[in-house]
């Protein structure tokens, strides 16, 4: 390489980090992480309290839905509250009963990554949009649940949303007495290739890195289609880039901090005040930097998963494979983005797409 070419390349690594390592502008203000934080770590709270974590870990999942919550007009926001309440219930009971026919996991979750990126996308539905719907549904088809247990994981994970719904409508009162609420924006004309063909091809990745963690006998695959969905969810390709590199760099030095963690002497009490400090400082975070949320986003899902474990293994054990799991979910979800964002992909599957969807519905 000469002199000229070495030089342009130099510009070129500059400018790629300078984009990577770019804050963005936020106006989030702290309630909002808080409540998250409350919306999670309530749940941990009660568990510790009657020495049964494990339960408290399955409802603080259920707190998810808070992040869901719209900045619109309280009835609307309420509706979009209990929708997505509804939506995680309903994707962790899928999931949960796929744990007793593992054969139709995969089908199930790429039904699940399709239906549920195809609702978000119509209804406009701000990140995190179908990632935790997903999440949920891969937790509970790999969650060491007996059959008469379900109703009680079931309803706890119930009682998880309800508690997001109760904080949501106290946080509404709070912040629309500071601020006006944003209108609520009218519905666009179907886009089947935004809405039908992009779901599509985002549930048959999804699919396909379950499909690869399986056949590499992964031991704890779900975390798998959950970063494959994380990346290729992007907006563009620069976007998808993006989030693979801070994914995986987030991922990889979040494992460091989740190693020091684990490290300590941990009990119910701290796991759960723990559980509740991440989830503050991803929300605070999140929009500013995701590669930086990331890094905390790491142990707050190792515990999320398997805290009610600790100690009957190998950290380290847990460590690694977390490590493999999101990078081969990255990969997958590039490889997806890359199909998403070609226009001769698009061109050629998509008009099969349309062709096959009902005329005068869509635009």
């Amino acid at each position: 390489m000469d002199r000229r070419g070495w030089e342009k390349f130099r510009a070129r690594l500059r400018s790629e980090v300078h984009h990577l390592a770019r804050l963005n502008p936020s106006d989030r203000r702290w309630p909002v992480p808080f409540c998250g934080a409350l919306a999670i770590g309530l749940p941990l709270f009660v568990g510790a309290w009657f020495d049964h974590l494990d339960y408290g870990l399955i409802s603080s999942m259920g707190g998810l839905a808070f992040l869901y919550m719209p900045a619109t007009p309280l009835a609307h926001r309420l509706v979009a509250l209990m929708a997505s309440a509804f939506g995680l219930c309903s994707c962790y009971i899928l999931g949960l009963m796929t744990h007793f026919m593992p054969l139709l996991f995969v089908p199930v979750l790429t039904f699940i990554a399709i239906a549920v990126s195809m609702l978000c996308r119509y209804f406009m539905v701000a990140p995190p949009g179908s990632l935790f719907f997903v999440m949920a549904a891969a937790i509970g088809a790999y969650s060491p649940v007996e059959f008469l247990q379900i109703p009680t994981f079931v309803g706890l994970l119930t009682m998880g949303s309800l508690l997001a719904c109760l904080i949501g409508f106290l946080y509404s009162l709070y912040a629309l007495r500071l601020a006006p609420a944003q209108p609520v924006p009218p519905l666009p004309p179907l886009n089947v290739d935004f809405v039908v063909f992009d779901s599509l091809v985002i549930g048959v990745f999804v699919g396909i890195s379950l499909v690869l963690a399986q056949l590499f006998a992964l031991d704890r695959p779900y975390w798998v289609p959950v970063s494959c969905l994380a990346v290729i969810q992007g907006a563009s390709l620069r976007a998808v880039w993006s989030k693979q590199v801070h994914r995986i760099a987030g991922t990889a030095i979040g494992l460091i901090v989740a190693w020091g963690l684990l490290m300590l002497p941990l009990d119910r009490w701290s796991v759960s005040l723990m559980m509740m400090a991440l989830a503050f400082i991803i929300e605070t975070l999140v929009v500013r930097h995701y590669g930086l949320a990331v890094v905390f986003i790491t142990p707050l899902t190792i515990l999320l998963a398997d805290a009610a474990q600790l100690g009957h293994g190998a950290s380290t054990v847990i460590l690694e494979a977390r490590l493999v799991d999101t990078v081969l979910g990255s990969v997958v979800g590039l490889v997806g983005g890359f199909c998403l964002h070609s226009p001769a992909f698009r061109e050629k599957l998509g008009r099969h797409v349309r062709r096959l969807w009902p005329s005068g519905s869509a635009s």
